[in-house]
């Protein structure tokens, strides 16, 4: 009998892309899922539970029904400027449904965590690349909802016994290669699907926003890691748990996410050009507010201890991966 592994936002971009690498890992992905930005067509790999973290009863049931083994907690809102307009809609789903779902651990008798971070609890860099020892200063609710999650689960830690680790994120980026998963928000904020679709003429030129910073071409430079390396993460991470890493008694074990190496906009542009043979019709636009010039990831930790190094290396193959599945149109 395989585990159960309950996957909150199991139906979300990443979320799906891990409930598959679970699969082939031989355990049995149950997608807890609200459909709010989640896709049902993405639910391919084990049961499915349509519900919302915030649902204590819908959790205590699929506890109950289930008995997972262990539970990877994708599920969020992550739209930054939206956290910054309604902050109070960031700060219930993400940071109050974090606690429901802590709580229904802690009833149930579940005691380890995979949680889906992001390099935002960082805030702005003060050194690169960045490593999990830099000061967490966010600087946007979004941030600080993972920020409290973080902690969340290191006093649930010291309290309850529970194991968890903090995969902080930096540009998830690509698609399942073999088809039928990919990048579909609605709306789309992310700089590589918006080139792929703009390089397609699904959508407007696409704004490259600043070309004045201190970088070398001027544009913003970003540490893109492809979907299905993170995807690999977070069952490194169970299975670091499993073996008895991140015991009960200590905070949350947070591990950077990323390539260590960073593109910027226009290096993007350009490798999708020469993936795909057209050109991103683009226009330049002002710098947006509190963006910074670079931000590159220091992922030697999770080398070390999780045994983790991305597959994915080249800016031109992650591009390739996401291409493809936009060109088929996508929705698998």
């Amino acid at each position: 009998m395989s585990e159960n592994i309950l996957v909150t936002g199991g139906a979300g971009y990443i979320g799906s892309h891990a409930c598959k690498v679970l699969a082939q890992a031989g355990y049995t992905p149950v997608t807890f899922d609200n459909l709010v930005y989640g896709h049902e067509w993405a639910v391919r790999f084990g049961p499915f539970v349509q519900a919302d973290i915030q649902d204590r009863a819908a959790l205590d049931r699929a506890f109950a029904e289930y008995r997972p083994a262990a539970v990877l907690h994708f599920a969020a809102f992550t739209y930054v400027g939206e956290s910054v307009t309604d902050p109070g809609k960031y700060y219930r789903n993400n940071a109050a449904g974090t606690l429901n779902l802590l709580e229904a651990m802690r009833d149930h008798g579940c005691a380890r965590l995979v949680f889906s971070s992001s390099c935002a609890v960082y805030g702005p860099p003060r050194s690169l690349p960045l490593t999990e020892d830099h000061p967490l200063a966010p600087m946007n609710p979004y941030g600080v909802s993972k920020a409290m999650s973080e902690r969340m689960m290191a006093d649930f830690g010291l309290a309850h016994g529970l194991g968890s680790v903090c995969l902080r994120y930096f540009n998830a980026a690509g698609a399942d290669p073999e088809g039928g998963l990919g990048e579909d928000h609605d709306p789309e904020t992310h700089l590589l699907p918006l080139a792929v679709e703009a390089a397609l003429g699904r959508r407007p030129p696409l704004k490259v926003f600043g070309d004045d910073y201190p970088t070398q071409d001027g544009t913003a430079v970003r540490d893109y890691v492809h979907v299905l390396d993170l995807a690999q993460a977070h069952v490194a991470a169970l299975r670091y748990l499993e073996a008895g890493g991140a015991p009960g008694s200590a905070p949350c074990a947070a591990f950077n996410l990323g390539t260590g190496q960073g593109a910027s906009v226009a290096e993007v542009l350009e490798a999708v050009k020469a993936v795909s043979g057209r050109a991103v019709p683009h226009a330049m636009a002002p710098r947006r507010a509190g963006d910074p010039p670079m931000l590159v990831a220091g992922a030697g930790l999770a080398e070390r201890v999780l045994g983790w190094r991305p597959e994915y290396t080249d800016i031109r193959e992650i591009i390739r991966t996401a291409w493809d599945w936009h060109a088929r149109e996508g929705r698998g």
